[in-house]
């Protein structure tokens, strides 16, 4: 049965083996060497100092992925975030990333984020698909903003709002170690 936790610095090994396959043979990543687990570790300990950084997981191993993190620098962005999810190839296609992101999705509502934001690079018909089922829109092409494996690629951009103010000032953000913790339980459990 898989089930959505916190991620931690521990399933740094775990989450580098899935990552590790999407950065050595696609373009979905334009990362060209996959970061090792003590990078891993790091970025997992960043992002969640703000973020949500959760992991599906199957009788204790990892089997996928979903963070979110900072858009941009300025501090105008601080209510955007940008989405990313991976699954173990061993496990696609059973409904783990449509989890996960459900998951993230609401936690980053609660926290108080307006906008959320993806990249994909195309062809990649599965994460269209997905956020497409969760209701982001696309906002447009960066035309051959990345060279990887030989050749130049785009990407399309996904847009979701969640906490739109629409000339309102928004609230702050609530950052993610601040969230009641049986919020976010619920939510987990939930998908």
């Amino acid at each position: 049965m898989i089930k959505l936790r916190i991620a931690s610095v521990d399933d740094a090994k775990a989450i580098s083996e899935i990552y590790r396959y999407y950065v050595e043979n696609t373009a979905i990543s334009f990362e060209y060497t996959a970061p090792s687990e003590k990078e891993f570790a790091e970025r997992i300990a960043h992002k969640s100092e703000r973020y949500p950084f959760i992991v599906a997981v199957e009788d204790e191993k990892c089997v996928g992925y979903a963070y979110a993190s900072q858009l941009r620098e300025r501090k105008s962005y601080d209510w955007d975030a940008e989405l990313s999810v991976y699954v173990d190839r061993g496990f696609l296609r059973k409904g783990i990333g449509k989890r996960l992101y459900g998951a993230i999705i609401e936690l980053l509502t609660v926290q108080g984020f307006a906008i959320l934001y993806s990249g994909i690079t195309p062809p990649n018909p599965n994460s269209i698909a997905l956020h497409e089922s969760f209701g982001f829109k696309l906002i447009g092409t960066t035309y051959s903003i990345g060279y990887k494996n030989g050749a130049w690629h785009d990407v399309v951009w996904y847009e979701k709002r969640i906490n739109y103010f629409d000339r309102e000032a928004p609230r702050e953000i609530i950052r993610f170690p601040e969230l009641d913790e049986k919020v976010i339980e619920n939510i987990l459990s939930k998908y």
